[in-house]
């Protein structure tokens, strides 16, 4: 499976999980956002229309009786009109009206909030003449008529009008009152059915949910390991290539023809423990050693064929023997190493074979003083091992090999190459410990 494809598939099961949580939430958030939108412009009103009827009940309570009272020490001269709280009264008593006038909503009220404006209008003309008539003697009677007939006649209407506002206006809050209890059976009613939808929505994703998420998951298995099964029968079908076959045993032929008894019995072992460790019962992962034994076996061989040209060292601690690695893993860069790297240069080469150990994982590194590669051959086999587009020749192999230690162990283990040309390649097989 290529990387692209890999992406393709987690990308896909992302959006399912994603839309699974959508639909589960989406009820839950709705309801939310309505009844938190609703509470706020409920609480908002009803604190608007409390707030109107507490300062009109406060305006209505004091203000007719600190007005009359005021007015009539002036008018016997006990405060002077500078000392006089009347202005200051009639532009708290505007203040008061224009407020509720921004609180109520109802046309009566403001209608009744207008007159209010009036009434204070014309309280303010009243004690701007008894002022007038404080300046001329003999008015005392002219002022008491205007106390009497006018001033306590008005502030009696604007007391009347007031207490009509709190009267209709805590008749609208009784109106609001229903609808809120109206509007709480409605989310009531609203709740319990998102909940049964809930309740039904869940039912339906836990049955559903599964075989809805799980479906690429397993198609992803299922089709990586069916790459796994192909590339281990490719590796160990390139084990047993007749070419292969038909070399060793000319070899050994050839040994045979001129006497040399040790070596074509050495051959004869190294072969037959070749292709036992090849198959290895079926297993898919073995012992270092074992790989190792199979290794070695290889490199027995094809030291015989081209003695002239090829050495080898093996130089791995007894620590890492039991460690596991996929099987056929380092065989097949060993080869790639000697028909693609020695062979190719000059007086052949060497292949060494060693381990590096860190906290967590630890790695094979096979490395060949053969031709090497330059640096854009290099980058071309890089690129084809990591994005899963090997070639029929060199890169094969390598994709191989790093394809199966993905699938065995995961995205962060595989094989990594550097490579000088004309002074050899480094091949580092990262595995996990445990």
């Amino acid at each position: 499976m290529t990387k692209e494809k890999r992406q393709k598939n987690r990308s896909r099961l992302a959006t399912q999980i994603r839309i699974s949580y959508i639909v589960l939430l989406l009820p839950s958030l709705v309801f939310i956002a309505f009844a938190f939108y609703n509470m706020q412009r409920i609480n908002k009103r009803n604190n608007d229309m409390i707030s109107s009827v507490v300062k009109a009940s406060e305006f209505s309570l004091q203000f007719k009786e600190d007005f009359d009272n005021e007015t009539y020490l002036l008018i016997v001269g006990y405060v002077t009109p500078d000392s006089s709280g009347l202005k200051e009264d009639l532009s708290k008593a505007r203040q008061v009206v224009s407020e509720l006038k921004d609180y109520t909503t109802t046309e009566d009220n403001q209608q009744r909030l207008a007159y209010a404006e009036k009434y204070l209008t014309n309280l303010e003309t009243y004690v701007d003449r008894i002022t007038e008539n404080l300046r001329h003697e003999n008015k005392y009677e002219d002022n008491m008529l205007i106390w009497e007939n006018d001033v306590q006649i008005v502030t009696a209407l604007l007391k009347d009008t007031i207490n009509e506002y709190i009267y209709y206006e805590n008749r609208q809050i009784q109106t609001v009152q229903a609808q809120n209890n109206a509007m709480f059976v409605n989310i009531v009613e609203i709740s319990i059915g998102l909940l049964a939808f809930s309740l039904v929505s869940m039912i339906i994703v836990s049955y559903f949910g599964p075989k809805f998420i799980t479906k690429p998951i397993e198609e992803q298995v299922k089709e990586e390991q069916k790459l796994l099964r192909k590339a281990e029968f490719d590796l160990l079908q390139s084990q047993i290539n007749p070419h292969f076959l038909y070399n060793t045993l000319d070899a050994i032929v050839w040994s045979a023809e001129a006497g040399n008894q040790k070596q074509v019995v050495s051959m004869v072992g190294n072969l037959s423990d070749f292709f036992r460790l090849s198959l290895n019962k079926g297993k898919e992962n073995v012992l270092i050693r074992e790989e190792l034994q199979h290794v070695r076996s290889y490199l027995e061989i094809q030291h015989i064929r081209y003695q002239d040209i090829l050495t080898f060292e093996i130089n791995v601690p007894e620590e890492f023997n039991e460690y596991k690695i996929p099987k056929l893993t380092i065989q097949p860069i060993v080869e790639n190493a000697l028909y693609h790297g020695i062979k190719n240069k000059r007086g052949g080469g060497k292949i060494t074979i060693y381990a590096e150990e860190k906290r967590d994982h630890f790695t094979i590194v096979v490395e060949d003083t053969g031709k090497g590669m330059d640096e854009e051959r290099l980058r071309q086999v890089r690129k084809a091992i990591r994005n899963g587009t090997p070639e029929k020749n060199v890169v094969y192999g390598l994709y191989n090999v790093n394809e199966r230690i993905r699938l065995n162990f995961g995205e962060g283990y595989g094989i990594h190459l550097e490579s000088v040309l004309d002074k050899g390649t480094r091949v580092r097989i990262r595995l996990p410990k445990k």
